[in-house]
C-alpha cells in the first residue's frame, strides 16, 4: 500500500509491438519502472501500443504496488448468486464505470499513517487528473494532517403521544432512566453494535429520538434499524401512552441534506488539512495563497449562502465522495449528506491554509456492497479491505484517506478557477466528440 515515487524521467519511450501485444519482457521492464517509481501512472499511456495495453500494465503495476489480485476489476464478470438477496433484484447484468486511481496520497491521521492509493469510479473527464494534480501539491507540501472527530451512526423514530405532559415526561424523565436498558435491548441485537447516546426533540405531542450508535466497521444502518426497533418495542411496552409512528422520522437524518447531520455529525465526522507551501503553488498549481483564498471566500462562502445552502460551503464534496464511494461500494444514495461540509482557507504569508469538514460521512468497509468483488478489490487498493483489528479500524482509517482525497480536490479545484483553467481542463480530458 505504501510506496516512495522518485521523480520521473524524461519523455516517455513507446514500447515496441509484437503482432497486437507488447513485447512481454518489455511489458515486465515497464511494470518494474512503475513499481519502483520511475514512470507514473499517467506516463503509461504514451509508452504503451494503444490504451488496452496500459489498462493492462497499469493494473499490473498497482496489483505488485498493493500485493493484492485484481482480477474481478480486469474482467467484470462475477457469480450473479452471490448478489440475488443481498444487493439488488432483477438483475440482468452489470453496469460497468471507468475506474481510475491516485495516488498515493500521504495522510498523517489519527488512525492511518502513511501513503495510500485510491480508486475512483467516475464518467466524468479530467476529474481523477484534478484530484491528482491537487494530491501531487499536497504531497509535496508534507501531506494531509487528518482527524476523525466523531463517530456515531444514527436513527431516529418518531414516537406519538395523547398530550405534550406525557411528551415532556418521556423526553426529560423516562429516557434518562431507562438509557441502560435501551442500550441492553438494542445491544441484544448486534455483536457490533453499541447505543452511545439518545437525544429527544419535542414537537407538539411527538417525540424525535436520534439514537446513536457505534457500528465497528459497517456503516450500520440496517444494523442500527434493527437495533432500534428492538429499543422501540422496548418502549412500547414500558411506556404505555407511547405509540411508534415510524421507525424512521427523518430525524435520523439519512439520504438528505440537514443541519442535524451538520451540527451533530452522522457517521464519521472528520477534518483533513494541509498546508501548501508558496513554492508548491507557484510551480504546480500556478497560482497563489491570496487568489485561491479569494476564490474560495467568495464562492464557497458568500456565494452558497446567497444561494441558500444549508450545509454545502465548499467547492466539489460530491465529485470525490461518489467516485470513491461507486468504486468501494458505498451507498450511492449516502453521498448526498456525506459531502456536504465546508471548505477553510487561510493566507500564512505567503504559504496556504486549507481545510475540508466533513460532519457526515457515512461509510463502511464490511457489509452491503464492500463484499462485491471488484469493490473489495477496490478496498484492497486502499488497504482497508475488511474488518479492522481491532473492530472499527480499518472504517476509521478509510474516512481519513477520503477526507486526504476530498481535500486535495478541492484545493485543485480552487486552483484552477483561480487561474481560469477549469474550461481548458475539461475541453482536453473531458470532451470526446469529434470536432468537440
Amino acid at each position: 500500500m505504501m510506496t516512495n515515487q522518485k521523480s520521473t524521467i524524461g519523455s516517455p519511450r513507446r514500447l515496441r509491438v509484437r503482432g497486437s501485444h507488447v513485447n512481454n519482457s518489455e511489458k515486465g521492464d515497464l511494470i518494474r519502472k512503475v513499481v519502483l517509481g520511475d514512470v507514473t501512472l499517467h506516463q503509461i499511456d504514451a509508452m504503451a501500443p494503444d490504451v488496452n495495453e496500459a489498462v493492462e500494465i497499469r493494473r499490473s503495476a498497482i496489483e505488485k504496488l498493493v500485493e493484492a489480485r485484481l482480477e474481478h476489476i480486469g474482467s467484470a464478470h462475477m457469480d450473479y448468486g452471490s448478489i440475488k438477496g443481498k444487493n439488488a433484484e432483477n438483475i440482468i447484468g452489470m453496469a460497468a464505470i471507468p475506474l481510475g486511481v491516485v495516488g498515493p496520497i500521504k495522510v498523517n491521521g489519527g488512525h492511518f499513517k502513511g501513503a495510500a492509493y485510491v480508486p475512483l469510479a467516475t464518467t466524468e473527464g479530467a476529474l481523477i487528473a484534478s484530484i491528482g494534480r491537487g494530491v501531487k501539491a499536497i504531497n509535496l507540501s508534507g501531506g494531509a494532517t487528518v482527524r476523525v472527530i466523531n463517530d456515531g451512526m444514527t436513527r431516529g423514530p418518531v414516537f406519538t403521544f395523547n398530550s405534550v405532559v406525557d411528551a415532556e415526561r418521556f423526553s426529560n424523565e423516562w429516557l434518562p432512566e431507562n438509557l441502560e436498558r435501551l442500550k441492553a435491548a438494542a445491544g441484544a441485537t448486534t455483536k457490533h453494535g453499541v447505543l452511545q447516546s439518545l437525544k429527544p426533540i419535542v414537537r407538539g405531542n411527538n417525540v424525535f429520538v436520534r439514537f446513536s450508535y457505534k457500528t465497528g466497521d459497517a456503516m450500520g444502518m440496517n444494523m442500527v434499524t434493527v437495533a432500534t426497533e428492538a429499543a422501540c418495542a422496548y418502549i412500547e411496552a414500558h411506556f404505555p401512552t407511547a405509540r411508534l409512528v415510524a421507525v424512521s422520522g427523518n430525524f435520523c437524518s439519512d439520504k438528505k441534506q440537514s443541519s442535524v447531520n451538520a451540527l451533530e455529525g452522522r457517521g464519521k465526522t472528520v477534518v483533513a488539512e494541509a498546508v501548501i507551501n508558496a513554492e508548491v503553488l507557484r510551480d504546480v498549481l500556478k497560482t497563489t495563497a491570496e487568489q485561491v483564498h479569494d476564490v474560495n471566500y467568495k464562492k464557497n462562502w458568500i456565494g452558497s449562502a446567497t444561494a441558500g445552502s444549508l450545509t454545502q460551503f465548499n467547492a466539489h464534496f460530491a465529485n470525490s465522495i461518489a467516485a470513491i464511494f461507486l468504486a468501494t461500494g458505498q451507498d450511492a444514495a449516502q453521498v448526498i449528506e456525506s459531502s456536504s461540509g465546508y471548505t477553510i482557507t487561510e493566507v500564512r504569508g505567503k504559504d496556504l491554509y486549507i481545510s475540508v469538514t466533513l460532519p457526515s460521512l457515512e461509510i463502511g468497509t464490511i457489509g452491503g456492497g464492500t463484499g462485491l468483488p471488484t469493490q473489495r478489490e477496490a478496498l484492497s487498493i486502499i488497504g482497508v479491505a475488511g474488518a479492522g483489528d481491532p473492530s472499527g479500524d480499518n472504517a476509521l482509517k478509510f474516512a481519513e484517506i477520503i477526507a486526504a482525497i476530498v481535500v486535495s480536490g478541492e484545493l485543485n479545484l480552487l486552483s484552477a478557477l483561480a487561474t481560469r483553467e477549469l474550461g481548458k481542463a475539461h475541453q482536453e480530458l473531458g470532451r470526446n466528440r469529434p470536432g468537440a
